[in-house]
């Protein structure tokens, strides 16, 4: 080949790894920002009265004297809101107490009419009178009946649109004054996020509703201004108010919430954090790496040091490259099968048979990995111990295993980032969706909440799905930040043993 054609080569395999390089580096990017700018509004974000009152309540975190101060002002602004509302409901039981009274009252006079017509008829009475009697009754009893029908449209009108707008602002602010405290922790608090708050705003202020009214279109949402309901009524100011002065009456402010990693979570994680999560995701990841590491370790050093090539060792490296393929679910119904329901390591899920199965899962990586280590150790290296009498284990234990520790490290490193971020293996054995933190010695035989799974759960099923977004976010962006921790970790320990085996 000319030297031309292989400078020209050179340069554009040189090229086209650096095009391969910066592709990867824009869709880490794409996937990370979107995950930290998120993720960190579980953190980072604007607090209103409520989250304080929330931490000062549930958490017992926070200066009462300064919130008792902001409390009070709260109070004073919120005060015009709930006193039009008791206006509103006191005037429409006003009107509706009015309304039967004028029914009764025609009733009345309908039915003294009847009675003078039905005399005026036994004593043999003007035809006429009878009959401009009975018109007069008829006529009454006409007005009396359209009054109870007037009476009736008021839950219509004024009663259904008052109570879905009373809900609506039990939502942003929480239970009206002096009610009843709520069993339910959500319902003891309005909204303690300043961005949704302004959503439930939003819902206090529209009403919304399907149209289906086109058969060959899919529904559309339509927002009707509630306003319209109560135009004309004492409740027509309501909405001005409500919109002019809710920063009086939510106080928003700019909250660092670094507890969200160490605080438990409260009502199905509506509040507090994620702790027993990040403690569960731990415990199974470390358990996996407990176990996993020394069976791999071995077995690789038995394949390489030990066992002699032939059909037998060729047939079991296939099994561990194929065993490395196995889909993640397939662990997860044997461990449930195996570790659960056949030697019963607990009576029911648990960390310690989440751990096993997650070990199952990584173990063909670290064989792998762990054998390439062992065999790119220099040969020298092994006939220089046995040359100076060194036996075979003892050559293994201190000379190949340490020069071929960074490679088994770097294979470690790879599985405790999937253990720790794999889903479907601990769904049958492990994850709960809400649990306490485990003590070291219930993770025998409890099971526990992990990050992988709530993130799943939350997504999935959770029936506030939209209400805890940021907690979902929150949740993906401590996982990232475990794994690169982890990982971070383990390089660096890598980094410190190959530095001391150079000398």
């Amino acid at each position: 080949m000319r030297l031309e054609t292989r400078k020209l080569l050179d340069k554009a395999f040189s090229g086209l790894g650096l095009i391969a390089i910066a592709v990867m580096a824009m869709a880490l990017l794409a996937i990370l920002t979107p995950i930290i700018w998120r993720g960190s509004k579980a953190f980072v974000f604007k607090g209103t009265i409520e989250h304080r009152r929330v931490m000062l309540e549930q958490f017992d975190r926070g200066n009462s004297d300064r919130f008792n101060e902001e409390l009070n002002l709260t109070a004073a602004a919120r005060a015009p809101v709930y006193d039009m509302l008791e206006a509103f409901e006191a005037e429409t039981a006003e009107l509706e107490k009015t309304l039967e009274a004028q029914e009764d009252e025609k009733k009345t006079q309908a039915k003294v009419l009847k009675n003078q017509a039905r005399a005026l008829k036994r004593e043999g009475g003007s035809e006429e009178e009878i009959a401009r009697l009975e018109a007069e009754e008829d006529r009454l009893k006409a007005e009396a009946k359209a009054l109870k029908e007037q009476a009736r449209s008021l839950g219509e009108t004024r009663e259904e649109p008052y109570e879905a707008l009373v809900d609506a602002v039990q939502e942003l602010f929480g239970p009206m004054p002096g009610q009843k405290k709520p069993v339910l922790i959500r319902q003891q608090y309005g909204q303690t996020r300043w961005d949704r708050t302004l959503v439930k705003l939003h819902e206090v202020m529209v009403e919304e509703e399907w149209d289906y009214s086109n058969p060959d279109a899919m529904g559309v949402l339509v927002e009707n201004p509630r306003i319209e309901k109560f135009r004309g009524t004492g409740l027509e100011p309501f909405f001005q108010y409500l919109e002019d002065h809710i920063d009086e009456m939510m106080r928003p402010k700019t909250t660092f919430y670094w507890q969200f990693i160490t605080d438990t979570s409260k009502d199905s994680h509506i509040f507090g954090g994620i702790w027993p999560e990040v403690l569960g995701t731990i415990y199974l990841t470390l358990g996996a790496m407990i176990f996993a590491i020394p069976m791999g370790v071995i077995a690789a050093i038995y394949l390489c040091e030990y066992a002699r090539e032939g059909r037998t060792v060729s047939f079991l490296r296939i099994c561990i490259s194929t065993l490395a393929g196995v889909p993640s679910i397939v662990f997860g119904l044997f461990g449930l099968a195996f570790f659960l329901n056949t030697i019963q390591v607990s009576d029911s899920k648990s960390v310690l048979a989440g751990s096993l199965t997650l070990s199952l899962l990584i173990l063909p990586t670290i064989i792998r990995s762990s054998e390439e280590a062992i065999l790119a150790v220099p040969r020298a290296y092994k006939e220089a111990a046995l040359g100076l009498g060194a036996g075979r284990w003892h050559t293994v234990m201190t000379v190949i295993l340490p020069a071929a520790l960074p490679g088994i490290l770097t294979g470690v490193v790879i599985s405790m980032g999937r253990a720790a971020g794999e889903t479907a293996p601990i769904i049958f054995t492990a994850a709960v969706s809400v649990g306490a933190p485990l003590k070291i010695w219930e993770t025998l035989n409890q099971p526990t909440p992990a990050l992988p799974w709530n993130i799943y759960n939350l997504c999935t099923e959770h029936e506030a799905v939209d209400e805890i977004r940021h907690v979902q976010y929150g949740m993906v962006f401590t996982l990232v930040a475990i794994v690169l921790l982890l990982n971070l970790f383990a390089i660096l320990m890598r980094a410190r043993i190959s530095k001391k085996l150079r000398g």
